[in-house]
């Protein structure tokens, strides 16, 4: 009988852990989802056509595939919002002309300090080599905190700038018409990236200008931001992890008394007295 009942007692604790691990499936669930890109926009409304500096950067929304034609030279601009948790992934085509000599192009990806911010890994700069029809660019920047030290270089939210261009070229190729074809993804890291602490607001052109009007309490020249708004940067799913992995840590110290203690006093001994 004694068997029995602590055979009974390892079955329920079974069950529990396995509730608990299925719970944890289900909240880890929807960061999986999460993790894939937004769906593309109508290409009717993809833009067309690209900025000539910071101030004229084309926005354009993360998914979206943005195409603008230029010359050879010219520096191309366009602008995109990123989250926190959030890693950026910045791909661009450039589809050269049909004769041309060796040519290296670059692109880079600046926050809303307009600080360069360095790419983890990917294609920033490639040479093209004469005649080749086209020559493909990536840069996959760092996750985006919610906060950083203020002498730091951390990506934080809010608007981030590319800019296309060629650095190597002989002045015979300057000028010469060129299409370019821009794309941004992210991927959504969650809490193995998160920090406590939150900027106040992000780091987005005009946040900080107010204006005196009763119909409008912000002049924000940057239009565009996440599908869900800012992140206050309090919740990630970190907390969820936490909480479920306390959970599962109190379950196994449970399991483990009940497999340490035995089956308490044999029958045959006479209680002390």
């Amino acid at each position: 009988m004694a068997g029995r009942g602590l055979e009974d007692q390892l079955m329920r604790v079974i069950r529990v852990l396995s509730a608990a691990l299925l719970a944890l499936g289900l909240a880890a669930g929807p960061a999986a989802a999460d993790s894939s890109p937004s769906p593309s926009q109508d290409a009717s409304s993809a833009p067309t056509q690209a900025g000539t500096s910071f101030r004229t950067a084309t926005e354009i929304e993360q998914g979206q595939r943005a195409t603008a034609s230029g010359s050879t030279g010219d520096y191309l601009y366009w602008s995109f919002p990123a989250d926190t948790g959030q890693r950026p992934t910045v791909r661009a085509t450039v589809k050269l002309p049909d004769t041309h000599a060796a040519q290296t192009w670059q692109i880079d990806v600046y926050d809303g300090l307009r600080r360069r911010q360095a790419c983890q890994y990917g294609a920033q700069t490639r040479t093209a080599a004469a005649d080749s029809a086209s020559v493909e660019l990536a840069c996959v920047l760092r996750t985006v905190r919610a906060w950083s030290e203020p002498w730091a270089n951390d990506p934080l939210p809010g608007t981030y700038y590319v800019r296309l261009t060629v650095t190597g070229v002989p002045t015979s190729d300057l000028g010469l018409r060129v299409d370019t074809d821009m794309r941004v993804e992210s991927r959504d890291i969650g809490g193995s990236a998160a920090v406590d602490g939150s900027l106040s607001e992000p780091l987005v052109p005009g946040i900080a200008v107010k204006s005196e009007g009763e119909k409008e309490d912000r002049a924000v020249l940057f239009g565009l931001e996440p599908e869900d708004g800012w992140a206050s940067g309090w919740w990630s799913d970190r907390w969820v992890w936490t909480a479920v992995g306390g959970l599962l840590a109190a379950l196994a110290g449970v399991a483990g008394y009940v497999l340490t203690r035995g089956a308490g006093r044999p029958s045959r001994v006479p209680p002390a007295s």
